[in-house]
């Protein structure tokens, strides 16, 4: 199949490195992907999503070929158009409207592209712009279309209810993201329906340090600098940890608006050294060092914040498991949906003593790190892995494209 891709940024920026084995994976099982990012911000941030620039049809929402397509889009159907810009005025809030509208003519333009390129099937990441996006596009053109919805992008609500109505089907990520989604998009026709994020699982697990007496135990953070990441509860563990004389040295792998703070944070707490900000590792590099055992565990530190965000299943979670590392979470979120049989040890969130108590466990005791690994990564083999997963999007996507060459056929 042809598909196009809609993202926010990827393959630039930082903030959507977990699509690179989605990707991978539907051009391993044979099908040609079309990436268009909705705002190409930023460099190429991830060494393994260089192969899919030459893929990416990339151009800015108000560029020459944007504004000539959305204007060529006016020529050729003007009611059409019309309709589609009337529908966006249903969004909940001037701020969710002014996003919409600003992405509009990129919609017009994608909708050349996927003509252009003869695609089978458009596939959005994310509730939000980048749907909107694909949304009308698919509309004007009469090709299928779905989205992957992940957790702010459900809070959001940037016309969930009407997405939901126009798409062959709505991928949630977790079990927790897909109730949030029903209950803002109400009774739909449209499937509503968990696919997990997958990830490629390495042919070989790592093997376990043995650490030498006194040396702390290695914990990575692999997660952006933003308030539900958790990362002050974490560094609040590491005092504690600390305080009781167990050694640790948590590396916290991202960047974000919260750098500062947590920065603070830690040296207010004297932890120069327990407590290290990597800044932002691209995708290959962080697989690299999961694969050369640079960390004993990982750990994510997730809350809900009084706005309502919360995570869905981290995918940095997901990749540490497949390798074979013991993992630690909170009950936040989809986190409980992925570690709650034992893969991985689950804590309550914001609660630093509770998380300073799994480490600290972790630390003295090195057949539970390796009794976890093994769980953590059965469970990845048995749920996660992106052969199967891609396997079954493409039985949706594939089951969506049917059902719509059967409609024109009919006509």
């Amino acid at each position: 199949m042809k598909l196009l891709y809609v993202t926010s940024s990827f393959p630039y920026g930082h903030g959507e490195g977990f699509l690179v084995g989605e990707l991978a994976e539907l051009r391993a099982q044979g099908h040609e992907v079309t990436v268009v990012p909705t705002f190409a911000r930023g460099p190429v941030v991830h060494d393994d999503a260089c192969t899919f620039v030459e893929r990416t049809r990339r151009a800015g929402l108000l560029s020459p070929p944007v504004l000539s397509a959305a204007a060529a889009a006016v020529r050729a159907d003007a009611p059409a158009v019309r309709r589609q810009l009337l529908a966006l005025r249903r969004s909940r809030n001037v701020r969710v409207l002014t996003k919409n509208l600003a992405a509009f003519p990129k919609a017009l333009w994608t909708a050349r592209v996927a003509r252009e390129l003869g695609v089978d099937h458009i596939h959005a990441h994310w509730g939000a712009t980048s749907a909107t996006v694909a949304m009308v596009a698919a509309e004007l053109t009469g090709i299928p279309w779905s989205l992957t919805v992940h957790r702010w992008d459900i809070r959001e609500n940037n016309l969930l209810r009407r997405k939901a109505r126009s798409a062959a089907f709505v991928r949630a990520i977790s079990a927790d993201g897909l109730a949030d989604l029903r209950r803002r998009v109400g009774d739909t026709a449209t499937p509503t329906l968990v696919i997990h994020m997958g990830v490629s699982v390495p042919p070989t697990a790592v093997e376990p340090a043995v650490p030498a007496p006194g040396d702390p135990l290695r914990i990575l953070v692999p997660a952006n600098l933003l308030e539900v990441k958790g990362h002050r509860h974490l560094v609040d563990a590491v005092a504690l940890l600390g305080s009781r004389g167990v050694a640790v040295r948590a590396e916290l792998a991202g960047s974000g608006p919260l750098r500062t703070a947590i920065e603070g944070r830690i040296a207010s707490r004297r932890l120069d050294r327990a407590c290290v900000l990597l800044g932002q590792l691209s995708h290959e590099e962080l697989q690299r060092r999961l694969a050369a055992g640079s960390w004993d565990a990982v750990v994510m530190p997730s809350v809900e914040t009084p706005s309502g965000e919360k995570e869905g299943i981290p995918v940095a979670l997901l990749e540490a498991m497949s390798h074979g590392l013991p993992v630690v979470g909170t009950s936040a979120g989809g986190v409980p949906e992925l570690l709650a049989d034992g893969s991985g040890l689950l804590v309550p969130p914001a609660d630093p003593a509770a998380l300073a108590d799994a480490l600290a466990r972790l630390a003295a005791d090195a057949a539970l790190r390796r009794s976890l690994g093994e769980a953590g990564r059965a469970r990845i083999e048995r749920d996660f892995a992106s052969d199967e997963v891609v396997r079954e999007l493409v039985a949706r996507i594939e089951e969506a494209t049917g059902i719509e060459e059967a409609r024109r056929g009919a006509r």
